[in-house]
């Protein structure tokens, strides 16, 4: 499954979007403009995702990614390039 794919389902699943979840982590202190916070670690975020959302460990963790920011807006927003097979 590839990350967009990830993102794509937790968005069917919970109706959120990635800025959305940012948005959410940011209210409850664990997040930042930089990045997740000092001290928050990712058992944290994972929990509260899935707690609050349901989410599976994966899944959880590609929204992790994202607050991180390892995986940027473009990569919840660009499909990847097809090639051909030699």
């Amino acid at each position: 499954m590839t990350f967009q794919a990830y993102i794509d389902n937790i968005q069917a699943k919970t109706g959120k979007t990635p800025a959305d979840f940012r948005r959410l982590a940011e209210q409850r202190g664990l997040v930042d403009g930089k990045g997740i916070r000092e001290g928050i670690k990712a058992g944290q975020i994972v929990d509260w995702l899935k707690a609050d959302f349901d989410l599976g460990h994966g899944h959880a963790m590609a929204i992790y990614a994202v607050l991180k920011g390892a995986q940027g807006p473009a990569a919840v927003t660009k499909k990847p390039a097809r090639t051909k097979a030699r």
